[in-house]
């Protein structure tokens, strides 16, 4: 039985937060070789198999590419917990 959980997250650089309807994944970044691809891959899985919707992980590739690499580290640690 899975259960929803409701998580606020609050980007304290910029003040915003982002209320979800599903458990905040973890994800491993280790043996991603620095591959932007491979992070963004495995962010997106990770959010897709908490129950995020379609357009949770759509905004989150929208917002993890709209910079180099060092923005879209920033951008995956804001949405998942990194291991």
């Amino acid at each position: 039985m899975t259960t929803n959980t409701i998580t606020m997250t609050t980007d304290p650089a910029v003040g915003a937060s982002r209320v979800t309807a599903y458990p905040r994944p973890t994800v491993a970044l280790i043996g991603t070789d620095g591959n932007a691809f491979a992070i963004l891959g495995n962010v997106q899985r990770a959010l897709r198999d908490a129950g995020a919707t379609p357009d949770d992980v759509a905004a989150y590739n929208a917002e993890a590419t709209a910079g180099d690499y060092d923005h879209l580290l920033a951008v995956t640690m804001k949405w998942v917990d990194v291991a």
